[in-house]
């Protein structure tokens, strides 16, 4: 089990430690609701340390990466990021990941820390251009920094203006005491914020500086549990959960990452299946009854066929009720839809609703 640069300070805060993709990770604190709350209201903090990044440099970066990405990072200049995912070979996800341009012969690739070997592997197999590649993933800790107060509160550690730092844009300097620092206006929560790149050196000098920055905005460390349910609400996919080697981004609603204006790995059975319409699709569902949706659970018809699996489902802290995601068919796929959840023994009535499910 892995640790990351913070493990023993979350341990001090009395944070419940799970494993989690080979990380010994804190999934809670006070509890889901409260930090779940503190996101959307104001301002949490999430070390997501285990995340895995790659630095692709040299004149075939740009290469390599429109190879084995779905999206057209073409399209970036220096200090964009762009989501995208990486499609495998038999119409599924390798993994989705973040891509961050430097400059035209530097790019960052963040990927997820359970898939940090297969990705090193996959990106390297296909990389007959001679791109120089390097595994950052255990010199580097990630501070998910979230919430609707966060530019405020970490405003007074650093220079550059973070309110001017759009969605999806990122700047290179000093924060919280440390130098050289990526402050990237990501993240996974739909509520606003930054996530931080810093040497693992500084991860508790800016940690600690990061809560005396945020001590007046109610700024409370949160824990993965919180994160699945925030992200969840806003109807983003989790690798592993909604998308994996055998879910195709067209059938994911991944079509937006998904640009046939270049050839990547493939490109040609994905766009067939863009024309084509996929069999089946993944949607957001909320609950009529009681109840709460979990992983795996069946999705049914009103005659008790089963027509696909929950993929992720909770208690909606915002909305008090139960939500999910999962796989129908094409034909039930359209919001409005009524579908069947299987909890136990009950079939408990659910329909179909466009995501996000929580609209801030």
């Amino acid at each position: 089990m892995k640790d990351t640069a913070l493990t023993s300070t979350h341990i001090a805060l009395g944070a419940k430690m799970v494993p989690f993709a080979g990380f010994n990770m804190p999934v809670s604190y006070e509890g889901v609701n409260i930090e779940h709350e503190t996101v959307r209201k104001a301002v949490g903090v999430f070390d997501v340390s285990h995340m895995g990044e790659f630095l692709i440099t040299g004149e075939n970066a740009l290469a390599l990466i429109q190879k084995i990405g779905s999206n057209d990072a073409s399209k970036l200049v220096d200090g964009k990021a762009q989501y995208s995912c990486m499609p495998n070979n038999e119409g599924g996800i390798v993994d989705d990941l973040i891509i961050y341009r430097f400059n035209e012969e530097k790019y960052l690739l963040v990927v997820n820390a359970s898939n940090i070997e297969k990705d090193w592997n996959w990106i390297s197999q296909h990389n007959t251009m001679d791109a120089t590649m390097r595994d950052l993933s255990d010199n580097y800790s990630l501070l998910a920094i979230q919430g609707p107060k966060a530019a405020e509160a970490m405003q007074s550690l650093t220079s550059v203006n973070l309110t001017n730092i759009k969605f999806y844009t990122f700047e290179v300097a000093e924060f919280a005491g440390a130098e050289n620092v990526i402050i990237s206006a990501t993240g996974y929560t739909g509520s606003g914020g930054f996530e931080i790149y810093v040497k693992n050196e500084d991860a508790q000098t800016v940690w600690e500086n990061v809560f005396k920055a945020g001590a007046d905005y109610g700024i409370k460390p949160i824990g993965l549990a919180a994160r699945d349910t925030l992200r969840l609400e806003m109807g983003f996919c989790l690798y592993g959960n909604d998308i994996d080697d055998t879910t195709s981004p067209i059938e994911a609603g991944l079509g937006w990452i998904t640009k046939f204006t270049k050839e990547f790995v493939n490109s040609e059975a994905l766009k067939e299946q863009k024309e084509q319409g996929p069999e089946r699709k993944l949607v957001g569902f909320q609950l009529e009854d009681r109840g709460i949706p979990r992983q795996g659970y069946d999705i049914v018809d009103d005659s008790g066929n089963i027509i696909g699996t929950v993929t992720s489902g909770t208690m909606s802290p915002s909305l008090g009720t139960g939500i999910g995601m999962g796989y129908v068919p094409a034909g039930m796929a359209t919001p409005g839809c009524k579908i069947n959840i299987q909890v136990r023994k009950k079939a408990l009535p659910a329909t179909v609703v466009k995501m996000p499910f929580y609209k801030g």
